[in-house]
């Protein structure tokens, strides 16, 4: 299914973290966090006052920090995904 986000939005895939850390131990999911880091799959369109196009920051295919708290979870074809407006995102990881 193709989805396009509206406005300001990013559909982000959250990255899940690793279920057993370097020394071994097993997390379970109730002691796990929520993810901060996600894969931009898909942005939507900004326009200014004047119905011009403005440009996202982020772009599909990069990894994103996201916000502890904020954004709607949603779910498509069986995959946990966020949407997140733009201006909440916290950063871009560049390689």
């Amino acid at each position: 299914m193709n989805i396009r986000p509206l406005g300001d939005r990013v559909l982000i895939e959250p990255v899940e973290e690793k279920e057993q850390t370097v020394g071994g131990i097993i997390i379970p999911d109730s002691a796990k966090e929520k993810p901060m880091q996600g894969k931009v799959l898909a942005v939507g369109k900004k326009l200014d006052k004047d119905g011009k196009e403005i440009k996202f920051d982020v772009k599909k295919g990069d990894t994103v920090l996201l916000p502890k708290y904020g954004g709607t979870e949603v779910k498509i074809d069986g995959k946990k995904l966020q949407l997140v407006r733009e201006e909440d995102l916290l950063g871009v990881l560049e390689k």
